[in-house]
């Protein structure tokens, strides 16, 4: 391996594999900060462009593209509250409360490192442990993957937002959207109501794009504020990350870097969900719970570094086992194919040189992210601030329905997204949570097909589900994710009568 390695490293010493991953990189950037457009976009223009040219500097845009845009992402997330990508929404979640508080660069730039340093050892988990954690996924059936997605709603809906009653109401939300179109195992129509736009389900940038970014700026031009963020809360001097808060990121960092990884080699799961489970571990774990989602750092350092901790660790399953760790995967593996590649394990013998000089690709961008794309686009970007919030919501208005019509020039969809928009809109004023119902949308579908393909295997045996030991430690967790808010329910009634009892005595 470490000969291929070498070799590999060698062939990508040329300027135009150099420039190619350069402008990926800030390509990436760009598509990631522009509301609307997603990595999946990018990816799918792209691709068909590079037919014809060399396959590692085809590969080195792809990779640029896609640790670029994991970032890009962050920067409306933190400054509109708008995620850029769906793995920017938990950024969302201190990013902009930092941005309010007139942190913005410090949290841009908190960002930058973490999404930069989340790429950097997930490219290295790539390029050492392929072959023997792509293993890992062969031990897991039907009735794991479904216990998986159960456990992502189920940690959500209870640890984000106030109501674990409210967070539950939105995932199951969340599921019923996931079931509209054709039942893949019968072909039986569902929710379609007659409308052929409706037999592939709804598709989730509109689901994303309404729920977040039209719901954000209905609230926005509600709030008709005509003034932009005064020059001076948008210093970009004396707002680093120095050595003190390095070292106090430095556990987050790791945290979130071995969760992404971890989603990362499952296939079907993404950088959304890497970044949630690692936010919510950090909120588990702190002292100062209760100051996450009012502008802590460390939840804008989690949910950066566990995004992008999934880029390349997504790729593990997709080039050692040809099965696409999520939906970016499945399109990189489209380009592979289209410059002759095979994903599978022939692809390391075959091709050992393009698939090393590729995985190095993957690790070369993310440090190329941290000065081409992070600061630059740091310094760009914190100005959109200044624009006063009437200006600024036609525009993102505008970039949002360019960007959603271009996926698949569909009218019906941008009625669907203003349908999404005021939902959220109402949600939000409700104080329902959003990203339960986002995640509800996104494993809703690998929850139902694994379900229902465990019950085929077993002839309807529902103890099949718990048959063997990797689902009942997972069935466990979910029982205690669940079981915790009750507990914390049930304790405060019982502290409640010893204080009044204390007062009344006093």
């Amino acid at each position: 391996m470490l000969q291929e390695m070498l070799l590999s490293a060698e062939s990508l010493i040329t300027l135009e594999n150099f420039i190619a991953m350069a402008f990926g990189t800030l390509a990436g950037v760009v598509i990631g900060a522009l509301p609307g457009l997603t990595t999946t976009i990018g990816l799918a223009v792209l691709i068909p462009l590079t037919f014809g040219i060399e396959p590692l500097v085809a590969l080195g845009l792809m990779a640029g593209i896609y640790n670029g845009s994991m970032y890009g992402g962050a920067i409306p997330a933190i400054l509109l509250n708008i995620p850029g990508t769906p793995a920017a929404i938990a950024t969302t979640f201190d990013g902009y409360p930092m941005a309010q508080s007139g942190k913005a660069a410090l949290a841009l730039r908190t960002a930058c490192y973490s999404s930069a340093l989340g790429g950097l050892v997930s490219a290295v988990a790539l390029l050492l442990l392929a072959p023997p954690l792509a293993q890992v996924t062969l031990a897991f059936g039907p009735s794991e993957y479904f216990w998986v997605a159960v456990f992502g709603l189920a940690s959500i809906s209870v640890l984000l937002g106030d109501d674990p009653v409210k967070g539950l109401i939105s995932a199951s939300l969340g599921l019923l959207i996931a079931s509209v179109g054709m039942d893949t195992l019968t072909g039986r129509m569902r929710f379609t109501f007659g409308q052929l736009e409706l037999t592939d389900g709804i598709n989730i940038v509109v689901v994303l794009v309404g729920l977040f970014a039209l719901s954000r700026v209905l609230r926005m031009a509600e709030g008709a504020v005509k003034t932009g963020v005064a020059k001076e809360q948008l210093r970009l001097s004396g707002q680093t990350v120095g050595p003190g808060v390095l070292a106090m990121l430095a556990p987050t960092w790791l945290r979130s870097a071995l969760i992404g990884i971890g989603v990362g080699i499952l296939p079907g799961a993404g950088g959304n969900i890497a970044a949630f489970l690692s936010y919510n571990e950090s909120k588990r774990v702190a002292k100062d719970r209760e100051s996450f989602g009012k502008g802590n750092v460390k939840g804008v350092a989690a949910a950066e570094c566990g995004n992008s901790s999934d880029n390349a660790a997504s790729l593990i399953p997709t080039l050692t086992l040809g099965v696409p760790g999520n939906a970016i995967a499945a399109l990189i593996m489209g380009g592979l194919l289209v410059h002759g590649l095979q994903p599978g394990p022939a692809l390391f013998r075959a091709d050992a040189q393009i698939t090393y000089g590729f995985m190095l690709q993957m690790l070369i961008t993310s440090i190329m992210l941290m000065a081409l794309g992070g600061l630059l686009a740091t310094r760009v970007f914190a100005q959109v601030l200044r624009v006063p919030q009437v200006i600024l919501a036609p525009m993102i208005v505008g970039l949002m329905t360019l960007g959603l019509f271009t996926v698949k020039n569909s009218i019906f969809d941008l009625f669907a997204m203003l349908g999404f928009g005021l939902l959220g809109y109402f949600m939000d004023r409700l104080r329902f949570p959003l990203a339960p119902m986002i995640l509800g949308v996104i494993l809703g579908g690998m929850a139902e097909q694994s379900l229902r393909t465990a019950l085929q295997i077993s002839r309807g045996d529902w103890s099949y589900l718990l048959s063997n030991t990797i689902s009942q430690i997972i069935a466990a967790l979910i029982v205690f994710v669940l079981a915790a808010p009750l507990w914390r329910w049930l304790r405060g009634r019982r502290t409640a009568p010893d204080e009044e009892g204390a007062n009344a005595g006093s």
